[in-house]
């Protein structure tokens, strides 16, 4: 069964729980942990934080939340029409920021890969970013169950 579902919200740190919940109360109709909820709901944070931080650096601007479900994986897109990046391989870099004066930590995209099981990143200066965060969703029960997720072997 696909669904999908998309929200465009204005590029205020104030709609980045906004955007957390929407995403988690999408996922819920695939039955998702609360572990699987919380690594979606990180994911997408980070997401929507640097577009609204990186992205926009203060200006106007919108942020797409697109959600699809296919079976039993969640694909996830945050986009925005922000300033985007020249160098994406170096902005995925652990520590890397454009703006320590925020006190960013520069883990936003090392914490994506961390919670998901796939991330894309796509961007353009001047044009914007696509971040695409894939999650396939019960994975780890149907692992348990055939024991090959049980640490004590």
């Amino acid at each position: 069964m696909k669904n999908e579902m998309r929200v465009e919200f204005d590029a205020k740190s104030v709609n980045e729980g906004f955007a957390r919940v929407a995403a988690a109360a999408f996922l819920t109709q695939l039955d998702p942990t609360l572990d699987e909820i919380a690594d979606v709901k990180t994911a997408v944070s980070e997401a929507v934080t640097n577009a609204i931080i990186h992205g926009y650096e203060s200006s106007e601007g919108k942020v797409t939340l697109s959600c699809s479900l296919d079976d039993q994986t969640a694909v996830l897109v945050i986009e925005d029409k922000g300033v985007g990046m020249e160098d994406v391989k170096k902005a995925m870099e652990p520590f890397y920021t454009t703006k320590p004066q925020l006190e960013r930590s520069g883990m936003g995209f090392a914490f994506m890969e961390a919670f998901m099981d796939e991330i894309k990143v796509e961007s353009k200066p001047g044009v914007g970013t696509k971040v695409t965060l894939i999650k396939k969703i019960g994975q780890r029960e149907e692992e348990n169950q055939d024991g090959c997720g049980d640490s004590s072997h």
